[in-house]
Order: structure tokens, then sequence, then C-alpha cells
């Protein structure tokens, strides 16, 4: 599915994050930055060992990312040339909306200072952290098309989501807030 927001191409994907040829992709992070289960560990598999490294040595530098901050490092052996680690809330934590939303902004916000022009997001938070999908779509989606139309140079922003389940809520509720 793709809807044009302004002059970026908004897009629904059902796929391996991992697998896309997109300036960035964005990382489902925890704030240890460690690359373990879901979208993390196909990065970690796939993009090879450099990423963590890298991960590791932003932690011992500024310790542990806040949930709905962000970090930046390089692509590894992945297509995507950096990977933006965005800290989601765990479910239960409170103002986990909220957080969700610094979460996707503060990722949109790094991807525009380091001039990339497109952007691929996993459903954050929704795999271990237990954040139920639907919540995720209705907050991720509208506050992704908020920053868009407020300006950007990002070309192509892409939800990529693994399995059809996600997909089809991610597709409702883009076809009822876009409307």
């Amino acid at each position: 599915m793709k809807i044009t927001v302004g002059k970026t191409i908004f897009e629904l994907f059902k796929n391996d994050i991992t697998d896309l040829s997109v300036d960035c992709i964005v990382n489902a992070a925890n704030s240890h930055l460690k690359l373990g289960g879901g979208v993390a560990g196909a990065i970690s598999r796939k993009g090879g060992p450099r990423i963590q490294e890298e991960c590791d040595e932003i932690t011992s530098k500024r310790g542990e990312v806040p949930t709905g901050e962000v970090a930046i490092t390089g692509g590894g052996n992945l297509r995507a040339k950096r990977i933006i680690h965005a800290v989601g809330p765990v479910l239960g934590e409170g103002d986990e909306d909220a957080k969700l939303r610094d979460a996707t902004i503060n990722s949109l916000k790094l991807a525009d200072e380091y001039r990339l022009r497109s952007i691929a997001f996993p459903a954050i938070s929704t795999g271990y952290f237990g954040l139920p999908k639907k919540r995720c779509a209705e907050v991720m989606l509208p506050t992704a098309i908020s920053y868009i139309k407020g300006g950007t140079q990002i070309e192509r922003v892409i939800f990529c989501l693994h399995d059809q389940e996600t997909f089809e809520i991610f597709r409702e509720t883009l076809l009822r807030i876009s409307a």
C-alpha cells in the first residue's frame, strides 16, 4: 500500500526489514542497545558483529539510551547504509504512547539530520515489549504523517511489517487516518 504525503512516499510492506534497500532501517531497540531477538536479532545475524560493536561504543560513552530516544550506527553487511536504534516502551511501564511517539519522531529527526532519503520502520515495541499491534499502528502512523507534513527531506517512509496480521492492522489504520 502506498500514499503520498507532501513530497514523501509513504508505504507499507510485508517483508523482512533487513532485506530492504533503503538509506536507513529502524531497529526496535532496548536501552542497552543489545541486539537480541526479533528485529534486533535479524539485524545482528544479517548485519554482522560490527553493528553490535558500534552499539557498545555508544553505550560506553553515553550510558543507556532512554525510552523514546535514538542512536545511529552503520548498517554493517545490510543493504541499508545506517541503522537508527529507537528505544520503544515496554507495555505497563506507563506513558507508552508518548514514548512511542518520541521514538518515531526522534528517528525521523535523526534521519533528516543525517540527510537520509529513505527510512523503514518496524512495528516498534510489539514483540517482546508487548505493545498491542493496533495501538502501535495508531501511534506510529499519524506521528510519522504529521512529521512529514511539517517538512522533511525524507523522500520515502516505509513501515515494514513482518507478518500478515500486523500488515493488515497497519493497512486498516492507514486507510482510516488518510481518508
